[in-house]
């Protein structure tokens, strides 16, 4: 996996845990119980696999019960420890009945509603940096109490339709990174200080890159830095542990995004250390 791959090769603390796929009861709680089938049975319509963006074959289907578990565990351990992250996950486009976006199952909606039931955390704050916004997570978690969902994403991008996050924050194209910034401080902090979560999961998606083939907006590797660092800061400051997801990254050099993933999780390690 090229992610360990960059995170060895960057010289930093690495810890390696397995996770386990995600008890199919805990899927079916956030997702038709139909869908859920369809996909660990790999019988997925094709219109279904269309608006996900690939087949959903036997590999698939275990990495999408897999990936779940992973976040949940994250968070696990965050709880332990005040951070971790997957090495997959932020499938933030998932709906109840349909995958869409190159995501299967929602990994942060389907791992939140399951530390709440566990009573492993009261207040989850979900905050969703991907360039694209977090649709499914949003309609998914709509109206749950101990639940809140934060977006910041670029206005013009996918999905076309959006739906209502508990904040939203739509940025116009090209937006770089004093403005970005800008714009997560003032909405972020206010939502984070009077929700006051015991827990956030945290979508680190780096397709808000300049150099991102499916971004739109302008944030260089500093302002990846200062963004991930600012919401582990953030975290810190409300004494909630953080768990990272991997979220969006696209382009022809895989390595590059690898490497700008593996920094993100250092920059949240960094400012919390």
């Amino acid at each position: 996996m090229l992610l360990l791959d960059a995170l060895r090769d960057d010289g930093g603390p690495l810890t390696l845990h397995q996770p386990e796929p995600m008890p199919r009861r805990w899927i079916e709680a956030v997702h038709d119980p139909a869908y859920v089938a369809e996909v660990i049975e790999r019988r997925v319509p094709p219109e279904k696999e269309r608006r996900i963006g690939f087949p959903v074959t036997e590999p698939v289907a275990v990495r999408a019960q897999l990936t779940p578990g992973g976040t949940w565990l994250a968070a696990k351990l965050a709880l332990a420890h005040g951070h971790a992250a997957n090495g997959a996950g932020g499938s933030h486009h998932a709906l109840a009945s349909t995958g869409a976006g190159y995501c299967v199952f929602n990994d942060l909606a389907i791992a939140a509603n399951r530390l709440i039931e566990e009573g492993d955390a009261t207040r989850i704050l979900i905050v969703d940096v991907d360039v694209h916004q977090g649709d499914g997570t949003a309609s998914l978690l709509a109206g749950h109490p101990e639940i809140a969902t934060y977006s910041i994403h670029a206005e013009k991008n996918f999905p076309v339709r959006k739906a209502r996050s508990t904040v939203d924050v739509g940025l116009p194209d090209g937006t770089g990174d004093d403005a970005y910034l800008d714009a997560l401080a003032a909405t972020l902090m206010p939502l984070a200080q009077g929700f006051a979560p015991n827990l956030i999961l945290y979508q680190a998606g780096v397709d808000p890159h300049v150099d991102d083939r499916l971004g739109r907006l302008a944030l260089t590797d500093a302002g990846l830095d200062r963004r991930d660092a600012f919401v582990a800061r953030l975290a810190r400051a409300l004494g909630a542990p953080i768990a990272s997801a991997l979220g969006g990254g696209y382009g022809d050099d895989r390595m590059a995004l690898a490497r700008r993933h593996a920094a993100s999780i250092r920059a949240v390690a960094a400012a919390l250390a």
